[in-house]
């Protein structure tokens, strides 16, 4: 990607771009360490600023009709699909991910606009048979409010666009803060939605301290709604932060997604499926296949050949056709990798490749593939957001859904049988907002996607995603 493509970074505040006069930080390229841009950073005043000016349009774009704003929405996808090729090689510099998977990221996010603009055309009320003759008695749904929405810098796209797209098709307004590692893209994709007709203050984009601005928008009158996509730990000081001032919050947190492999499987297939989902963004996603629960039966098999082929995956630039997968967004989570492996190697796993950082310039963590994983080793029990595959035998089917459940998260489980009868005791029994049984695909736009346990409130996504930014409001209608 040529330096001049890379957008000019700044903060969208009631319809115009600041873009100096602010402290600014460094963003980095993680394949190389080097620095691509100074992101200035908003003031107490910057936030107060965007606040306002969510509150200020929030009437008028509550008032648009359905249809209109589904039609700006529609606009908006065809024009990320019109620079997708621009819009994923930012994606690439700033976050580190293979170009093929920044495009599919870049992809998803216009189907998440196309999607949602249709299903804000269907937010419906109902009407219930009154008590009495000459009384209507009505459920109508209407926008919460003006939204204070996070999003991640694993994802940077299609999380913020979940949230964008969502609240504008209910008619909400928003200050969105996404994560200041990644900041490119959305101020990109920020310039398509003014470029298609979103009017002023409708959409707010900051960047700052993150502490600060959370807090201060959460406290801020105008804010009705909070929608943070994070760790669990930063999501419960913010839902603490919300329910003190009595506002809805969506939390879509951690994950630690088993995969109970069980012994009348196509190996394989499965290790080839296993392997995509895997090293995908090199491990660092929520929904990212960790804890393999493998039937005794074929653990020997499925690991050898698992580690077999992980060794073997090309690691370096996202730019790079013949790389098989990126390097870490940070040099913080290599430290990370490191220490979940030493940890399990203390617990008595065996190291099957990996292990550490290969031997060049950038935040890089080769593959890894650790066996004999015991219950009680951190990896197992923290989300190590990494390119850690961690292998553990199970005997009965019902020990392989108990361990699996033993964690504090409840995002995504996956499961792979021909059997109808243990695909039924799966599907029952883990204890996850999502589930997929013989595939890794889940996540859709037209699914809700939810968090059980630590792993999240609320919805995104989906019918669900969309009423949870609406309020019943109960209408009983006498004539006079």
């Amino acid at each position: 990607m040529r330096a001049h493509d890379y957008p000019r970074l700044g903060l969208l505040v009631a319809g115009r771009w600041i873009t100096d006069g602010r402290a600014t930080r460094p963003v980095t390229d993680p394949a190389n360490g080097e620095t691509i841009a100074q992101l200035p950073l908003a003031t107490a005043a910057d936030i107060d600023e965007a606040a306002d000016a969510a509150g200020r349009a929030f009437a008028a774009w509550a008032a648009t009709p359905a249809i209109e704003r589904a039609a700006l929405l529609q606009r908006i996808a065809a024009l990320i699909r019109r620079d997708e090729s621009r819009l994923a090689a930012i994606i690439t510099r700033e976050q580190g991910k293979r170009l093929p998977e920044s495009l599919q990221e870049v992809r998803n996010s216009a189907d998440t606009f196309e999607w949602m603009a249709e299903e804000g055309k269907r937010a419906y009320g109902r009407t219930v048979p009154a008590r009495q003759r000459g009384v209507d008695q009505i459920v109508r749904l209407e926008p919460v409010g003006p939204i204070a929405a996070f999003s991640p810098w694993n994802f940077p796209a299609v999380l913020a666009s979940r949230k964008l797209t969502t609240a504008l098709a209910a008619g909400c307004t928003l200050v969105l803060k996404p994560a200041e590692e990644t900041p490119g893209i959305l101020v990109a994709i920020a310039n398509l939605c003014i470029e298609a007709g979103l009017p002023p203050g409708v959409l707010n984009l900051l960047y700052g301290e993150p502490a600060e601005v959370s807090s201060r928008l959460i406290e801020h009158h105008a804010i009705r709604k909070i929608s943070f996509t994070g760790s669990v730990p930063v999501g419960r000081e913010l839902a603490a932060k919300a329910g003190a001032v009595l506002k809805k919050a969506t939390l879509e947190l951690g994950g630690h997604a088993p995969v109970i492999v069980c012994a009348d499987v196509d190996v394989a297939r499965v290790v080839e499926l296993a392997l995509a989902a895997k090293y995908r963004n090199a491990g660092q996603l929520c929904i990212c296949p960790t804890r393999f629960f493998i039937h005794d039966a074929l653990y020997d098999r499925f690991v050898t050949a698992f580690a077999e082929r992980a060794a073997a995956l090309r690691v370096g630039s996202g730019f790079d056709a013949q790389v098989e997968m990126g390097p870490m967004a940070h040099p913080r989570r290599v430290d990370a990798m490191r220490g979940f492996c030493e940890d399990a190697l203390e617990h008595g796993a065996g190291l099957l490749c990996g292990g550490e950082p290969p031997d060049r310039l950038g935040s890089f963590f080769m593959p890894t593939v650790l066996g004999e994983m015991p219950d009680n080793a951190a990896a197992m029990q923290q989300e190590p957001f990494g390119p850690l595959a961690l292998m553990a035998r199970f005997e009965h089917l019902d020990d392989a859904i108990a361990r699996a459940n033993a964690t504090e998260y409840g995002l995504a489980a996956y499961a792979f049988t021909k059997s109808l009868s243990a695909a039924h005791a799966i599907e029952h029994g883990l204890a996850a907002g999502n589930v997929s049984l013989n595939t890794f695909a889940l996540s859709a736009p037209e699914m809700p996607f939810c968090g059980h346990k630590a792993s999240g409130l609320g919805s995104e996504m989906g019918l669900e995603g969309l009423r949870d930014h609406l309020h019943a409001k109960a209408v009983v209608r006498a004539l006079a």
